[in-house]
């Protein structure tokens, strides 16, 4: 469900990556805690789109539970990825033909495009958008046919859990009002 799935062997990370931003990962990675998302912010703020550091924040924030900043990032990661393979800058207005004119450019942009989108549907569904996590799933089974990216059990899953979703802050209160 997370940007994980997508790895560096996948050849995602193109081009030459600054001394000191490599060293600001690499720290974050082997002193893995709360110093971490301080290393990765430094990174952030030398190299504000580079896919490495994006990935490694956007995995600390997942792994750390901060789904909203792990949305924010993964959102992030789309508009960098989409600005590279001329993806429209809205996920809603995504084509075929568009995937099909972002694969002339790089597979790999393309799948962590669509990766990014899966997972920023994952996180929405987590904290209980569940329209619009189930719309960006959906966008992504029909621009993956072959469901690559592994979204149709996602949808399947939501299709086959079809009970109503109960809010239980809300239901507390009317509780409390009865």
């Amino acid at each position: 469900m997370d940007l994980q799935e997508f790895n560096g062997d996948m050849l995602y990370f193109e081009g030459e990556m600054d001394l000191e931003v490599e060293c600001l990962i690499q720290q974050a990675a082997e002193n893995y805690g709360p110093e971490s998302e301080g290393l990765l912010m430094k990174a952030l703020a030398k190299a504000p789109e580079n896919l490495s550091v994006l990935v490694g924040l956007y995995r600390y924030y997942y792994y750390q539970h901060k789904y909203e900043k792990a949305l924010a990032i993964a959102y992030r990661v789309m508009k960098v990825v989409g600005g590279k393979i001329e993806f429209p800058s809205s996920w809603q207005d995504i084509e075929m033909r568009d995937v099909i004119t972002g694969l002339g450019y790089s597979f790999t942009q393309v799948r962590l495009y669509l990766f990014a989108l899966k997972a920023a549907g994952y996180l929405l569904l987590r904290m209980g958008f569940y329209q619009k996590g189930r719309s960006m799933i959906e966008k992504v089974v029909a621009m993956d046919e072959r469901d690559r990216i592994g979204a149709k059990l996602l949808l399947s899953i939501l299709d086959n859990n079809t009970a109503e979703i109960i809010d239980f802050s809300v239901q507390k209160k009317l509780e409390a009002c009865s």
